[in-house]
């Protein structure tokens, strides 16, 4: 069961960088112009996000197995319509739908919750999560091996085939889980919270491209301001809210999901960096002039770095709580950073740094789930989880806007077109060492507290 779990996870994850190594060709493939074929990662950005929140409730009322089933099965689908297109609407319906199977992580984690006892517990929810970080880490060189030698289309039939795989897995050898809450899906509060996430992810994805001080920005952010304090207001007067909003400002859960988040902007940074500073050309002087299929590769070790010591989260997490697990994982990805800075010029000291930031988020992120578990009913796991999920992405949302800004500011100009230069990638992977110290700060306020099972 903890291996079909985390084999579904780990191909729900692969949908986030399955269309990098496409993103420079699509406009010519699907005779568009590049703002228009951003949407292809803009639209599952925003899918995901509305969702995980959305999903996590479903799987508390209704049954999270049947819900994660329900999941695949978008993403299958998803998968299927974006290989049979040849344009863009075709490909940004089926990248929605693909974005709306982000809640399998999740809801694996409440359904290892549920049914394993609680000796196994933490290393399953540790290896679980991990599965976030594996996914995008292995999916990134296979996409770019498979976009390079094949026809790009064969891309989303393999997606949707591992997809339908996963799905005949679960329901094969994952059993339902027989708590639920029951009760009325608050339908209001997911629209309120549907509408904030897509206004405010809406205008940080964008921003750059519409500029930051032009009115759509600026409307959006206020929007999403607004319909967060009325949003707010139903969910704590509602009988049975979407989100619970008492129990998610419970010490332990407000600050496991603000480091989430500063984790979430930490872990995207060398995302972005990384594959910039591998293919930029060598004439810059810090530019180490690779392919795309060669930033895969440099990527793909943290993955398996996350996977293995996310087992030692766990055993940690066991012995000393699992707020020590995390605090150790906010100093590991702090001190990757810090190295970065210096170690940015040769492969080796990339896949080394890399490592590094991926074994700290390893011990987090196995770290988180245990902390939102051990504070929240059995009955509404699910949701915790996924609004935990969502901080993450939240977080990385941020970060990609911010270090976008960064990165437009500080440049050099080579062959009449503006790169980015050494010191902005610098300045990039310093801001995320301080997100990380963020974290460590926040968590070191978290109450002392053995692992719960």
């Amino acid at each position: 069961m903890v291996a079909v779990l985390a084999f579904a996870g780990i191909v729900t994850a692969s949908m986030q960088t399955l269309v990098i190594p496409l993103v420079p060709r699509l406009p010519a493939l699907l005779n568009a112009s590049a703002s228009d074929t951003s949407w292809a990662v803009t639209a599952t950005l925003l899918a995901a996000a509305v969702a995980t929140p959305v999903v996590g409730r479903l799987g508390d009322m209704f049954g999270k197995r049947r819900m994660l089933l329900v999941s695949l099965a978008l993403l299958t689908v998803g998968s299927a319509i974006a290989g049979l297109s040849t344009d863009l609407t075709p490909m940004i319906v089926g990248r929605v739908l693909q974005g709306l199977s982000a809640g399998v992580i999740p809801l694996g984690i409440s359904i290892l919750r549920d049914e394993l006892p609680a000796e196994r517990l933490g290393a399953a929810t540790a290896t679980m999560s991990s599965s976030m970080g594996v996914g995008g880490a292995i999916g990134l060189p296979a996409a770019s091996l498979i976009a390079d030698h094949a026809d790009w289309h064969v891309l989303f039939w393999i997606s949707a085939g591992l997809g339908a795989v996963a799905a005949v897995l679960v329901f094969t050898l994952v059993p339902e889980s027989r708590i639920r809450t029951g009760g009325r899906f608050d339908l209001l509060g997911a629209a309120g919270l549907s509408a904030v996430l897509v206004c405010l992810l809406l205008a940080i994805s964008k921003g750059a491209t519409w500029g930051w001080s032009s009115g759509l920005t600026i409307g959006l952010l206020v929007a999403a301001v607004v319909v967060l304090l009325a949003w707010g207001w139903w969910e704590l007067r509602t009988r049975q809210p979407l989100v619970d909003l008492r129990t998610s400002a419970r010490r332990q859960v407000l600050l496991t999901n603000a480091s989430s988040a500063m984790f979430g902007f930490a872990m995207f940074g060398m995302s972005l960096v990384f594959p910039q500073l591998l293919q930029l050309p060598t004439a810059t002087g810090y530019g180490l002039g690779q392919t795309m299929l060669a930033v895969g590769l440099v990527l793909a070790p943290q993955g398996l770095v996350m996977m293995v010591v996310s087992r030692w989260s766990a055993r940690i997490s066991s012995a000393k709580g699992p707020k020590v697990t995390l605090m150790l994982g906010a100093l590991v990805v702090a001190a990757g950073y810090g190295l970065s800075v210096v170690l940015m010029s040769a492969i080796w000291q990339l896949v080394l740094v890399s490592c590094i930031i991926g074994a700290g988020v390893g011990f987090a992120y196995g770290a988180m789930p245990s902390l939102v578990m051990a504070a929240v009913p059995v009955s509404e796991t699910a949701a915790a989880n996924s609004l935990n999920t969502l901080m993450r992405a939240i977080g990385t949302s941020v970060s990609s806007a911010v270090a976008g800004a960064v990165l437009a500011g500080l440049t050099i100009t080579l062959g009449g077109a503006a790169l980015p230069s050494q010191e902005g990638l610098r300045v990039v992977l310093a801001v995320c060492a301080l997100a990380s110290l963020a974290a460590l700060v926040i968590a070191a306020f978290l109450p002392r507290r053995r692992l719960a099972g």
